[in-house]
């Protein structure tokens, strides 16, 4: 069976796997037949993920077909098509005690630091299926990228009307996006590609959008568009540490700073500034069972349309040549799409 390994940082190989065994108790047998690309993927193979091993079979955003269940498996049947919930918890653990299984003591996420989706078949927990009737296999693929934009911004739990910056429109920035939209919040977004900007104006229905020159120019832009109180949420989606350090000063009094985007590199600020203002500071990671459920829920319902995302797809023979080529920003990536098969 033919499947891509990511060797080390910069270097993919295709490589022979073994026909996957049956299935055991509490286990589903799936075909992947897509596999989205993002960022995780793209700082694995430039050695910028903290948490990637090497080698490593990459892919976490699937869309699959359930071929055969093990015993005990009643959440899933033998033509289902599901998502994929990429996190392998352990159940025991505190956190996972505490419900909060998307940061496991133990974690394992697909194609991170187990092998994922980038092969034709494999075996994975029942539990971790989220069936659709009506959906097809892309947006199947895309439900995992939205579940951890909805994570964050369930973590910050903004309202109607009020002031949210997304730094970063890249496709974690862009799922964040669609749950501000969907809580009636103002959406503001910071980028330094234009491109991206445009996107957001001309299909996520964002008014109000930011240049990142690095000048300085960005934080009166933002206290013009808010008359001064800044924003009550902000939400940094980069993975630059840069970014991340100075994006303190864009938070309102008494406003809330999300971090979903992660860097290997060290983030500081000066403590007076949080302090005067009361700043929340808060970390955003994975995604739960639940997100999933809703998100499926949402896309079924049309009041989610994933239709804009995929900008760029790829059979499974051409993903190594291509990969190099999505990290370009003249090629104006959002989403791309492996077909598997």
């Amino acid at each position: 069976m033919k499947a891509i390994q990511l060797e080390k940082p910069g270097h993919f190989r295709r490589i022979e796997l073994n026909e996957p065994p049956r299935p055991g108790v509490g286990e589903a047998l799936v075909a992947v037949h897509r596999v989205g690309i993002c960022g995780t993927d793209y700082s694995g193979y430039l050695g910028k993920m903290p948490f990637y091993s090497y080698p490593r079979i990459p892919g976490h955003e699937l869309g699959v077909e359930v071929i055969e269940v093990g015993g005990e498996v009643t959440n899933v049947n033998p033509g289902d098509r599901c998502s994929v919930e990429p996190y392998i918890n352990c159940q025991k653990c505190f956190a996972c005690r505490r419900g909060n299984s998307n940061c496991c003591e133990s974690l394992q996420v697909l194609g991170v630091h187990i092998d994922g989706g980038m092969r034709p078949q494999f075996i994975v927990p029942a539990r971790k299926l989220h069936a659709s009737s009506s959906l097809a296999l892309d947006e199947l693929a895309l439900v995992e990228t939205l579940a951890i934009g909805c994570h964050a911004v369930n973590r910050c739990n903004p309202q109607p009307k009020e002031n949210v910056l997304v730094i970063g429109a890249g496709p974690i920035g862009l799922s964040t996006l669609e749950f501000v939209k969907l809580s009636g919040a103002r959406m503001i977004v910071l980028d330094m590609n234009e491109q991206r900007l445009d996107f957001c104006k001309g299909k996520m229905g964002v008014h109000d959008t930011i240049v990142a020159k690095g000048d300085g120019s960005e934080l009166e832009a933002l206290k013009n568009l808010t008359e001064g109180a800044l924003a009550s949420i902000v939400i940094d989606a980069t993975g630059s540490n840069k970014s991340m350090s100075h994006a303190l000063e864009y938070v309102s009094h008494t406003g809330k700073l999300v971090f979903v985007g992660i860097t290997t590199a060290e983030v500081s600020f000066g403590h007076p500034l949080m302090h005067r203002r009361e700043i929340t500071l808060l970390a955003s990671r994975n995604a739960l069972a639940s997100d999933f459920g809703k998100i499926i829920k949402l896309i079924e319902e049309k009041k989610i349309n994933t239709t804009p995302w995929i900008t760029h797809t790829a059979k499974f023979d051409d993903v190594i040549s291509e990969f190099p080529r999505w990290l370009r920003p003249e090629t104006a990536v959002i989403k791309a799409i492996v077909e598997v098969q």
